[in-house]
């Protein structure tokens, strides 16, 4: 079964009890007065003490909240980055970052252009050639 978890108190009513621990009452007593914990009592009052500059050994609510801003704001990118990197739905392509280089070096290319157009008989794409190069290429490479 699940375990309930209790609303926050109220800002005023932990100022009102910080202020009671600064006026000289423990948090023991407070929390027998009140429905918090001794502990919970004295973490408000370390709360208070970084946010006055009193402490320096944690974070202020400021500092907190924009924390916890910034951590949900990179969780919300993190979603969208990784939503670009798919391919449309119904659309047979990898995505882009998985497409491999394409390294054309004249000397291992013993297909030009012209050549291309000229054995084919129709007019050959850049990407056509890109691709009938790369295959010379890796076999030339293979063979050395």
């Amino acid at each position: 079964m699940p375990q309930r978890h209790r609303p926050a108190y109220p800002a005023e009513f932990r100022e009102r009890l910080v202020e009671l621990v600064r006026s000289g009452r423990s948090p023991e007593d407070l929390a027998r007065e009140f429905e918090p914990s001794a502990q919970a009592i004295r973490n408000w009052v370390a709360q208070a003490d970084r946010d006055r500059g009193a402490r320096s050994d944690g974070l202020t609510t400021a500092e907190r909240e924009e924390l916890r801003r910034l951590r949900r704001e990179n969780k919300q990118l993190k979603i969208e980055k990784d939503t670009l990197k798919k391919p449309p739905p119904g659309s047979r392509r990898r995505p882009i970052r998985f497409r491999p280089r394409i390294r054309i070096r004249e000397s291992a290319s013993s297909t030009s252009m012209p050549a291309l157009e000229a054995r084919t008989g129709r007019r050959a794409s850049t990407a056509t050639f890109a691709r009938r190069t790369r295959c010379v290429w890796a076999q030339s490479v293979s063979h050395a």
